[in-house]
């Protein structure tokens, strides 16, 4: 079973990276921070200061500043996929007479991933600006918790309107900031939100759908080989019905590439299916990443120093479920205060 060892090394160094990435991508500077610098003071004696000064600087410029390297790799797993989809599946499955639209959904998921792939690319996520400093003041309440009043951003040099947040990668104030994601480059905040949701829909889609054509694929082949009527004889000469591990060995064997694409795309898809679903959850509580994150330390700090009293606890910004969801679907930047 060699192949089915190294095929579970293959999912987990897959898994391991998504989780580190995805991590990454909600609170990369204090988790990245930590890891480099557990790694320095492990290593650091038998490393030359030169190299040693070689990875901080590359580490600096992926971690704290704006930079196309996880977008490109993004682009290039979706080629790899959809490579592969269109090189070997969709052919095969023609041959074995699957539907055309089933075989055409992965694409039009695909064009309306891209859509809003762009608009999260290039849409302003709320910069907080001079010329809009005093109207995006007035639309949240400072809930005297999480934002306090006159609280004065040192880089912008502009008092912090409630829900904002300085992004030290885009160096710049957003208004209802969320986090910054390093796939679409760009900060998620009230103007942007929306499309991101729909970008998470769409991206989970895609993956359901070439997973789930796949494994149609595969279980036809198996059936019309009667791979599951197949038997092989034991230790002691009897006839035996042969198990899903040899199953699954013969796909992997005939249909190598098919299997690997099988299985980061289906680890991608529970990866992106649990992310998708607790920024729903998000939206229905009306809450930012930041500041569910703020909230989630917030407990555990006074829970270590044995006072739960002071663990933080409802939302000020919960209005109803409807009208949360119809301000991210309409941002709220007039002068409006949301109570």
């Amino acid at each position: 079973m060699d192949f089915l060892i190294l095929f579970l090394i293959y999912l987990a160094v897959c898994l391991f990276c998504m989780v580190v990435a995805i991590k990454f991508s909600r609170q990369s500077q204090e988790c990245f921070a930590r890891i480099s610098h557990y790694i320095t003071l492990v290593i650091g004696p038998v490393i030359p200061r030169w190299l040693q000064l070689a990875v901080q600087l590359t580490l600096h410029r992926f971690v704290h500043q704006r930079n196309s390297f996880f977008l490109v790799l993004h682009l290039l797993l979706e080629v790899a996929v959809y490579g592969e989809y269109s090189w070997e599946v969709y052919p095969y499955c023609m041959e074995l007479g699957f539907g055309h639209s089933i075989l055409l959904l992965p694409y039009i998921l695909l064009l309306g991933k891209m859509y809003f792939f762009y608009l999260c690319c290039s849409r302003d996520p709320g910069t907080i600006s001079p010329s809009n400093h005093k109207q995006l003041l007035k639309v949240y309440t400072y809930d005297g918790i999480l934002y306090h009043q006159a609280h004065i951003c040192p880089t912008c040099e502009l008092a912090k309107p409630a829900r904002s947040k300085h992004c030290r990668v885009c160096n710049r104030c957003v208004h209802r900031f969320d986090h910054h994601c390093v796939w679409v480059n760009n900060c998620i905040g009230a103007l942007n939100i929306r499309y991101f949701l729909l970008y998470l829909v769409t991206l989970s889609g895609m993956a359901a759908a070439v997973g789930t054509v796949t494994v149609r694929f595969l279980v036809q082949v198996a059936l019309l080989s009667n791979l599951h009527q197949a038997m092989y004889v034991n230790a002691d000469g009897e006839h035996v019905p042969v198990g899903i591990l040899y199953i699954v060995q013969k796909l992997f064997l005939t249909f190598p590439r098919i299997l690997f694409m099988l299985g980061f795309t289906l680890l991608i898809f529970f990866l992106l299916a649990g992310y998708t679903a607790f920024h729903f959850y998000l939206l229905m509580t009306n809450q930012t990443s930041n500041e569910w994150y703020k909230h989630k330390n917030s407990c555990q700090c006074h829970m270590d120093n044995s006072r739960p009293d002071k663990c933080l606890q409802g939302n000020t910004y919960h209005r109803g479920y409807l009208r949360n969801v119809k301000e991210i679907l309409s941002p709220e930047t007039q002068q409006k205060k949301v109570r």
